[in-house]
């Protein structure tokens, strides 16, 4: 049985995965080669220090993944990567719980950066914080 962290993770691969035609990796290398409908790589990110309870013993995690948002190629780049950004939030707010394993989740605003590719078209790209609220009473799980 996986920890209630990797659960969490999981479900908000699964989550993401519901955006259509974009690619979902979690913890992957950037591919050579960009989707044309974009790009998304989950990073695990940070737990961070839990703040802890007691009676019953329990750590709450403000768990900071890290999504990686990537574009490329085509006239319209800018406004495909602004409608990508838009239906990861739709995303997010149509299940802030993963289907209950968290307490709550929520993404911070994303910095696009231009990134230049040398003999290929430049992409845009942004890391999405995404803040993954939720409680266990292991340290480890």
């Amino acid at each position: 049985m996986e920890s209630p962290r990797e659960s969490i993770l999981i479900a908000l691969k699964d989550l993401l995965r519901t955006i259509p035609r974009v690619s979902v990796l979690r913890g992957e290398v950037l591919p050579e080669r960009i989707p044309p409908s974009g790009l998304m790589i989950l990073r695990d990110g940070d737990p961070g220090e839990p703040g802890v309870t007691l009676s019953p013993l329990m750590y709450n995690y403000q768990h900071r993944a890290e999504l990686e948002v990537i574009v490329q190629t085509g006239a319209d780049r800018d406004a495909r990567f602004d409608r990508l950004i838009g239906r990861i939030g739709a995303a997010i707010v149509a299940d802030r719980t993963l289907g209950g394993r968290c307490d709550w989740i929520e993404a911070e605003a994303p910095e696009p950066v231009d990134l230049p590719i040398e003999g290929a078209a430049t992409l845009k790209a942004a890391i999405v914080p995404i803040i993954l609220h939720y409680a266990t009473s292991d340290v480890l799980c």
